[in-house]
C-alpha cells in the first residue's frame, strides 16, 4: 500500500475512521494533527467525521551533535518524555539535554502562538480525542502527545495514522485506546517511503488547513 499525497492517505483512513464512527465508538470526537506534516492528513479525517481540527504541537529531542536522532520529545504543556534507553546507549543522562530541552520548549510555544493566532487550546476532557499524523516511525513524539493528552482526562483516546512501522505501533498500542493504521509494512525504514509525494509542509500550509476547517 502506497499513498499518492497526505490528502489522498487521509482520505483513506477517513474512511476507516468513519466506519467507527457509525459503528458508535467514536463518539463526540475531537481531531488533534501532529504538525505540521499531521495536519494535511488530519484535515480530512475532521471533514469527514464533522468534527473540529486542532493541532497539538510536539518537538523532538534530538542529542547533541546529531540533532536527527530523537531522545525524547514533548507535546503541547506537558514534561519531555525521554527514551532511556537512547539516552543510556548514547551516555546521556536528562541533566545533559537541559539546553536542547529549553530551545525545543521555545521553539514549541512560537509555533503553538503561530498556528492557534490567540485561540485557546481546545478542552479535550470527556471526548474522543484523535491524534493524527503522517505515518509513525519509532513513536517518540506521538508518545508525548498522548501522554499529555492523557493527563487532561479525555473519554477515549485514540491514534491514527495511514503507515506505521510494527515497532512503533506495538510500542504506542498501550498508550492509546485504539490504535488505527491502514498499514504496518514488515519492511518499513521511512514514513515518507509509503508516500509518492512527501514535500516538507510549511507554517502558511499549516494555518491554512486550520482556517479552512473552521469556515467548514
Amino acid at each position: 500500500m502506497r499513498f499518492r499525497d497526505r490528502r489522498q492517505a487521509g482520505h483513506a483512513l477517513a474512511a476507516r475512521l468513519r466506519e467507527r464512527q457509525d459503528a458508535g465508538a467514536l463518539p463526540d470526537p475531537l481531531v488533534l494533527a501532529l504538525p505540521r506534516g499531521g495536519v494535511a492528513v488530519a484535515a480530512e479525517v475532521a471533514e469527514a467525521l464533522g468534527a473540529p481540527l486542532d493541532v497539538l504541537v510536539v518537538r523532538k529531542i534530538g542529542a547533541p551533535g546529531h540533532e536527527e536522532y530523537g531522545v525524547g520529545a514533548m507535546a503541547g504543556d506537558g514534561g519531555p518524555v525521554f527514551d532511556e534507553e537512547a539516552l543510556r546507549g548514547l551516555g546521556l543522562t536528562q541533566a545533559d539535554l537541559a539546553p536542547v530541552v529549553e530551545r525545543e520548549r521555545a521553539e514549541l510555544l512560537r509555533r503553538e502562538r503561530l498556528y492557534r493566532q490567540g485561540r485557546p487550546a481546545p478542552d479535550p476532557r470527556g471526548r474522543t480525542v484523535i491524534v493524527v499524523d503522517d505515518g509513525l516511525a519509532t513513536g517518540s513524539t506521538a508518545r508525548a502527545a498522548l501522554r499529555a493528552l492523557r493527563a487532561r482526562d479525555p473519554a477515549r483516546l485514540v491514534l491514527a495514522v495511514p503507515v506505521a512501522s510494527p515497532q512503533g505501533a506495538a510500542a504506542l498500542g498501550p498508550e492509546t485506546d485504539d490504535l488505527i493504521a491502514l498499514h504496518e509494512p514488515a519492511a518499513f525504514m521511512a514514513v515518507g517511503q509509503w508516500y509518492d509525494a512527501f514535500d516538507q509542509v510549511t507554517d502558511k500550509e499549516v494555518l491554512e488547513a486550520l482556517r479552512g476547517r473552521e469556515q467548514a
